[in-house]
């Protein structure tokens, strides 16, 4: 890790590390560490972008553009990028068979509810709801012209689907039609969220 090795290590060290799950928390410090880098990068090449371009824009919004950009190089760093740090540390499976993607909906989830822990089903269910939260969000707040359901939900649809698709190549997780299902409930959660809040102004 480049920036948060000495969190990690702390946490390591405490009683955190002895929770149930923290594998998890291992994975989310580690991917956040990666956004970080990648986050400082996507700057300064917008910033370029913007002198070269001499385009006009205000503080306000490439705020909201780097806070939208950070979270979608998290969801892909904690979902589809999960063991590697660069892209040449990618590996590819372009053989694998069609048969391990799970195509049958919802089967997968309820078996769930007979694991040791009901953590794995809550997280299958409500955790992919909430990942996907600040994209149905996100759209229509970053952009003017895309802040119609419609749009919101099949750029979440796209989004899930490079997922699952990444996830089956690089065997990084689980294909799973499932996981398209409840990211995209929690697109259109979180674009109801945003007419609330924008109805509200």
């Amino acid at each position: 890790m480049l920036f948060l090795g000495p969190f990690y290590n702390w946490i390591n060290t405490t009683s955190l590390s002895r929770v149930n799950h923290f594998p998890l928390v291992r994975l989310i410090v580690f991917s956040l560490d990666k956004t970080i880098l990648y986050l400082l990068i996507f700057a300064a090449l917008r910033c370029l972008w913007l002198l070269v371009t001499k385009r006009r824009t205000t503080f306000g919004r490439e705020l909201k553009l780097g806070i939208f950009v950070g979270y979608l190089m998290l969801l892909f760093a904690l979902t589809v990028f999960r063991d590697v740090y660069y892209p040449w540390q990618l590996h590819f499976h372009w053989n694998r068979p069609l048969s391990v993607i799970n195509i049958r909906p919802l089967v997968e989830t309820l078996k769930l509810q007979h694991a040791a822990s009901h953590f794995d089903l809550w997280y299958q269910s409500l955790g992919n709801i909430a990942w996907f939260m600040p994209l149905g969000f996100g759209i229509p707040w970053v952009s003017k012209r895309r802040r119609r359901l419609a749009g919101t939900v099949i750029f979440g649809l796209l989004t899930s689907l490079s997922i699952e698709t990444l996830q089956f190549l690089l065997i990084s997780g689980v294909a799973d039609i499932d996981d398209v299902i409840f990211n995209v409930i929690g697109a259109i959660f979180g674009y109801s969220l945003y007419r609330l809040f924008h109805h509200r102004k």
